[in-house]
C-alpha cells in the first residue's frame, strides 16, 4: 500500500528534474558504464525527460562533468588528528584518491574541471591552510597544494585505466612480463615483481612520500638559504 503522504506526479507528467538528482543519476550511469558511455541523451533517458530539459542546468557536458566532480569531492572524508603538516597533507591526498576511486573513471571526471563549488574549494582551502600554518609562503603553499593534487589525480588516472582493460577486464601483467622477457631488459626484469604488482596503494604511498620529502627539503633550503 502506498504512503498517502508521498506526493504522486500527475498522470502523464514527466518526473520533476532538479540539479542534484541529475548529478546523482549521472554518477550512477558513470559507475555502471564508464565515462565514454555517458551521454546527455542516455542521462535524459535515465531521468525520463527530453534531452533538452538537461540544458536548464547544464549548458554543455563539460558543465555536467564539473558538477559531477564537485559531488565526488563532497565525498571526501578528510582525516583529523595529525599534527605534523606532512602527515596532514599525506592524509588529505589519500582521502582525495579514495574519493576518486569511489567512482568508475572518477579521476577522468575530475581532471580538467575547474569547480568553484564549496567541496572543491573547501578541500583546496584545507590543504593550503595546512601549509601556510606550517610556515610556507602564500605562493609556495599554493604551488605545493597544486602539485599534490596533480600527483594524486594523475596517479589515480593511471590506476583506473589499468584496472579497466578492454572489455572491462583487469590489465594482464603477463603482457608486460612477456614484453620484458623478449628483449634485453635486465633492470626491468629485476623490477618486474614490483612493476606487475596489482596493488597500486604501495606505488601511491611511495610516490607521495617522495613528493613530501622533496617539499620538506625545499622548505628547509628556502628558510635557511643557500650555503
Amino acid at each position: 500500500m502506498s504512503d498517502p503522504s508521498t506526493p504522486r506526479p500527475a498522470r502523464g507528467r514527466p518526473p520533476r528534474l532538479d540539479q542534484a538528482r541529475t548529478v546523482e543519476t549521472a554518477l550512477t550511469l558513470l559507475d555502471g558504464s564508464g565515462l565514454d558511455a555517458l551521454t546527455m541523451r542516455r542521462l535524459a533517458d535515465a531521468l525520463g525527460v527530453q534531452a533538452g530539459a538537461l540544458y536548464r542546468y547544464f549548458r554543455t557536458k563539460e558543465d555536467l562533468l564539473t558538477a559531477m566532480a564537485e559531488r565526488i569531492m563532497a565525498g571526501i572524508d578528510a582525516p583529523t588528528g595529525a599534527a605534523d603538516w606532512r602527515d596532514r597533507l599525506t592524509g588529505l591526498a589519500g582521502a582525495l584518491r579514495q574519493a576518486l576511486l569511489a567512482h568508475r573513471d572518477g579521476a577522468r571526471v575530475f581532471a580538467g574541471t575547474h569547480s568553484t563549488g564549496p567541496a572543491t574549494l573547501g578541500f583546496a582551502e584545507t590543504c593550503t591552510g595546512v601549509l601556510r600554518e606550517a610556515g610556507f609562503s602564500d605562493a609556495d603553499a599554493a604551488r605545493t597544494m597544486v602539485a599534490v593534487v596533480h600527483f594524486t589525480v594523475g596517479h589515480t588516472l593511471e590506476e583506473q585505466a589499468v584496472g579497466e582493460g578492454e572489455g572491462g577486464l583487469p590489465a594482464d601483467p603477463e603482457v608486460l612480463r612477456g614484453a620484458v622477457s623478449s628483449g634485453a631488459y635486465p633492470h626491468l626484469t629485476a623490477a618486474l615483481p614490483t612493476l606487475t604488482d596489482p596493488d597500486y596503494a604501495p606505488h601511491f604511498e611511495f610516490g607521495l612520500a617522495l613528493l613530501m620529502s622533496g617539499i620538506e627539503a625545499r622548505a628547509r633550503f628556502t628558510r635557511r638559504g643557500p650555503c
